[in-house]
């Protein structure tokens, strides 16, 4: 995550698509502020030949200012944009953890989604540093730094980087340390063998996770009965218990998410075996209905609130030239439930 706040803008950058306010100033012999004050203000108080000068050179080039933009105009200050890659799912709690740090702040927020990916997402970023109608930019996904270069004079952009292109999880959202704790409290409870269904590949978090257990059980000297590539489905969760033998257990299983937990509680039941007795299950995300699963599930709670909060304030202190007062707390935390136990010990023949 970075903050920038620039006092100048590199003019010589080519642009291969549309024409940019910059270009239109040079071609008029202007500054871009001038050019920007003729489209927000329509030229008022310019000299009538500095008018012309504009006038022919958006004509030659024939520049289109940004219609989101314009849409936002306005002459007062205390506005703040958020910047996400097109919704694939719901980011309200981020969201909401940021605006409310803006609001607390003073500022009002707008939200914006765009289609086409990183270039386009960057081409809005210029957008509106060009028309000056926020005091700054919070970017939830990458910004291409080339971009951040380009930027006009008094624009401040924080990028916090915890979502792609894709909406899928990356910086904070990765972070895969739950899955230490995880592994460590179960081996304290007397468990030695592991298994780890696996989200997506695709994903950032995923891999994190699949890395972690495997890393953490052999620091430990535990036994791995495998990893087996899921794909965030419940579907997956069943497949992954029908590939173990029936002598398996005891066993624990780390699921990727809280679906494929429920799968594998499914498929665990189906086989008779007993959870948490002969299979303990852990989930991820600590969705509404974990509590609610027989057995409870044991998850990982994700603080999207205090990650949305903490990528605003940062944003905020940059504007203000100050130091950010950030929440301490780790992004992520295990809700311990009932699919969990010590395992049982082996039936006398």
């Amino acid at each position: 995550m970075f903050s920038v706040k620039m006092d100048a803008m590199d003019t010589t950058a080519p642009r291969a698509k549309r024409p940019t306010i910059m270009e239109v100033a040079r071609l008029a012999g202007v500054s871009h502020q001038t050019v920007s004050r003729y489209l927000r203000f329509d030229g008022e108080g310019l000299k009538p030949q500095t008018l012309d000068r504009v006038r022919a050179a958006i004509t030659e080039l024939d520049y289109r200012p940004n219609l989101i933009a314009r849409s936002m105009r306005t002459r007062r200050s205390g506005r703040l944009a958020v910047m996400i890659p097109t919704v694939a799912f719901n980011p309200a709690r981020m969201l909401a953890g940021a605006s409310a740090a803006a609001h607390d702040a003073g500022y009002t927020v707008d939200v914006m989604s765009f289609e086409g990916g990183a270039e386009s997402r960057g081409e809005r970023l210029l957008d509106l540093a060009e028309f000056g109608q926020v005091e700054g930019v919070l970017s939830f996904a990458p910004i291409d730094p080339s971009v951040l270069d380009r930027l006009s004079s008094g624009t401040t952009v924080t990028v916090a980087a915890e979502l792609d292109d894709e909406m899928r999880g990356i910086g904070e959202l990765a972070d895969a340390s739950a899955v230490v704790t995880i592994i460590e409290h179960l081996a304290s409870l007397g468990h030695r063998r592991f298994f780890h269904v696996a989200g997506d590949q695709q994903f950032t978090s995923a891999r994190a996770r699949a890395q972690t257990y495997v890393e953490t059980i052999g620091r430990l000297g535990l036994q791995s009965v495998g990893v087996y590539q899921g794909d965030w489905s419940g579907d997956s969760g069943m497949a992954a218990v029908a590939t173990l033998a029936d002598d398996v257990k005891p066993l624990a299983i780390i699921a990727a998410n809280d679906l494929v937990a429920a799968g594998v509680i499914k498929a665990a039941t189906e086989r008779g075996w007993r959870v948490p007795a002969d299979v303990s299950v852990t989930g991820w995300d600590d969705t509404t209905t974990a509590p609610f699963l027989i057995p409870s599930l044991t998850s990982v709670e994700i603080d999207l609130e205090r990650i949305g909060s903490n990528a605003m304030n940062r944003l905020i202190a940059a504007i203000r030239d100050e130091t950010p007062v950030l929440n301490p707390k780790r992004s992520t935390r295990v809700i311990w439930r009932e699919s969990v136990a010590a395992p049982a010990a082996p039936a006398e023949s």
